[in-house]
């Protein structure tokens, strides 16, 4: 099978290229940079999902039979200072994906990376979120999922176009950055390596959230192409909720380094959901899947990741690796 995954160089791409590889596919990777991960075994070409001409052309050369369409501008506090660019990036982009199938009559599965963010703020009587539950964004990232979500079920409802809209809740995992967990892990060694003083800054850490490793998630993605509904929409992300002192004391209990927390209010977001937790019964109802990778492991891996990132970092020039 031929999978086309855009987004190449984001952070859950080579992941889910591995699980790609290991179910017997070949691979083609599209981003606009060059992806810092090797993608062995995977073709990679250049490619902003905005330039449609380009966009078009590899998918007629390519002829993909599955496509996870991942690629966006990922981050709410660049869509507030940026909300041009999420927008052509994020539906402009879902826009040239489908208008591309459409007029090459392809029909491959198409699974769209859509996210928990279209939600906004959720009363605790609704938590964990449905899919049926309104719509309501509270930044322009947000408002461009809700974009390419709808868009992505309106080229079903016209063209038939298979395409299947996942959800995605928080994620993280080794090789992530400016997420909490990857913020605060990466605090947490540099106060380890004597970068920082013990003194660790942070934001608002009564928000909860339900966190999933990466390697899960991937998992999720790969059996929603399989058994999900074209047309429908699913949550998909872990159940088990974490507020961010928990998972400052998971990381405390790693570290074996004593250090404080220090209020940072440029940290703090104005538009921050104080809990964001999926109903996961509608994506079980159609795959068997739970995740598998506990939050403790998830922070032993991070952990581990910024070491080895920061520790080279702190190498001469000359004794680094090229």
């Amino acid at each position: 099978m031929k999978v086309m995954i855009t987004g190449a160089a984001g952070f859950i791409a080579p992941f889910l290229a591995q699980q790609c590889i290991a179910s017997g596919c070949s691979v083609l990777g599209l981003d606009h940079r060059e992806p810092k991960n090797s993608w062995p075994d995977a073709a990679f070409e250049r490619c902003d999902v905005r330039d449609g001409a380009r966009f078009s052309e590899l998918i007629a050369r390519f002829a993909p039979e599955r496509v996870f369409h991942l690629a966006a501008q990922s981050y709410p506090t660049v869509s507030l200072a940026r909300p041009q660019e999420t927008f052509e990036s994020n539906a402009g982009g879902t826009i040239n994906l489908f208008e591309a199938l459409r007029t090459l009559k392809l029909s491959p599965t198409v699974v769209v990376a859509c996210s928990s963010a279209e939600y906004g703020l959720v009363a605790s009587k609704d938590l964990p979120v449905r899919e049926t539950h309104p719509l309501l964004p509270l930044h322009p990232y947000g408002v461009s999922k809700v974009a390419q979500d709808l868009l992505a079920a309106q080229y079903y409802a016209n063209y038939k176009i298979p395409a299947i809209r996942i959800r995605i809740f928080n994620t993280t995992g080794p090789g992530k950055k400016d997420d909490v967990c990857s913020d605060l892990t990466k605090r947490a060694i540099e106060i380890v390596l004597g970068i920082h003083p013990p003194v660790m800054k942070v934001g608002n850490t009564n928000t909860r959230r339900a966190i999933i490793d990466v390697r899960d998630q991937v998992r999720g993605l790969w059996l929603a192409a399989e058994h999900c509904e074209p047309g429908e929409v699913y949550n998909l992300g872990a159940e088990s909720i974490y507020s961010i002192e928990e998972i400052i004391e998971e990381i405390r209990s790693q570290v074996g380094v004593k250090f404080e927390l220090e209020r940072e209010p440029s940290l703090v977001r104005a538009c921050d959901e104080p809990v964001i937790a999926g109903d996961m019964t509608k994506f079980r109802s159609r795959c068997t899947w739970n995740p598998g990778i506990p939050l403790r492991t998830t922070v032993r891996d991070m952990l581990e990741w910024w070491r080895n990132q920061l520790t080279g970092s702190l190498q001469p020039a000359s004794t680094q690796k090229a």
